[in-house]
């Protein structure tokens, strides 16, 4: 593990008090999306502040992993369709314009693609539409075994639009992908891991979190070089052909880091050496 570890010396920018930000252990930011009455529907004011601590933590070289949960019965009913109808009734509705703009996508998350830090989805109770375009572009996601998922979009007459239609065909396959899409029905937090695929591991609703911070723990045990170097992977063989990805994963600048960089030395020494290596923050780029 490493020896430069200062959860005092971090300073998260201002954010809404609709979102909480903590470090509940070395080298990990927990987010709580923190409007447990709206079932933590999405607002403008609560993207602003994810967006800004994301972009913040990204800076960040301490913070190694980033773990979003919601606060109370649900981990976020997706997008204020009071709001939408408002919108579109008003004429001042720009879906598609605000899709395409979006760099992030839908609460900045669930199109955020430029960080190869970990992010853990702690699903702690039902995620619909946005919520479920959120937890398609986490790394590792946890559900509470009374979790439910849907994408209800086509039940409203709008359209889930934010990545998880790629998402969800590439990790369940076409026709999975199109009874979620197609059909709009809840599915369960077992049917998610064992069918669909996108959900890693199923706990009591009371383990979820923790079973997350015991993940991010075990991400932090490894050389944070090497593991931002291998999401980073992972991201471009998104992108890119077999070949295409492997030479541009080997000639980027997150891989020019990690073989110039004193982790690899020190994992290599360890190793020799029959000793658990001190991983150091890894440099900014």
């Amino acid at each position: 593990m490493s020896s430069n570890w200062d959860p005092l010396a971090l300073h998260p920018p201002s954010h809404s008090e609709q979102l909480k930000v903590s470090f509940p252990q070395e080298h990990v930011m927990l987010m709580t999306l923190n409007r447990p009455r709206q079932l933590n529907a999405m607002t403008p004011q609560l993207t602003t502040s994810i967006a800004a601590i994301l972009n913040w933590f990204d800076d960040e070289s301490s913070l190694w992993v980033v773990i979003v949960t919601g606060e109370g019965r649900a981990f976020c009913a997706g997008a204020d369709l009071k709001a939408w109808l408002h919108n579109q009734s008003s004429g001042t509705a720009n879906e598609r314009e605000n899709v395409a703009s979006s760099v992030h996508g839908f609460a900045s998350i669930s199109r955020r693609h430029t960080s190869c830090k970990p992010m853990i989805a702690a699903v702690n109770g039902s995620a619909y539409g946005g919520g479920v375009e959120m937890i398609l572009n986490c790394d590792m996601v946890i559900a509470s075994e009374d979790a439910v998922f849907a994408l209800p979009e086509v039940k409203r007459g709008v359209l889930a639009a934010q990545g998880v239609i790629p998402r969800l065909g590439r990790v369940a396959g076409h026709q999975l992908a199109s009874e979620m899409l197609l059909l709009g029905n809840t599915i369960t937090a077992i049917q998610a891991r064992d069918r669909f695929r996108f959900v890693n591991v199923v706990v009591e609703k009371s383990a979820v979190v923790p079973t997350a911070l015991d993940i991010a723990r075990q991400i932090t045990m490894n050389s944070p070089d090497s593991v931002q170097s291998s999401k980073e992977g992972l991201i471009l063989s998104q992108k890119h052909h077999f070949e295409d990805a492997v030479q541009t994963h080997s000639m980027s600048l997150v891989s020019k880091r990690l073989y110039h960089g004193a982790n690899i030395k020190e994992g290599l020494a360890a190793f020799s050496e029959k000793r658990k290596p001190k991983w150091s923050n890894p440099a900014k780029l």
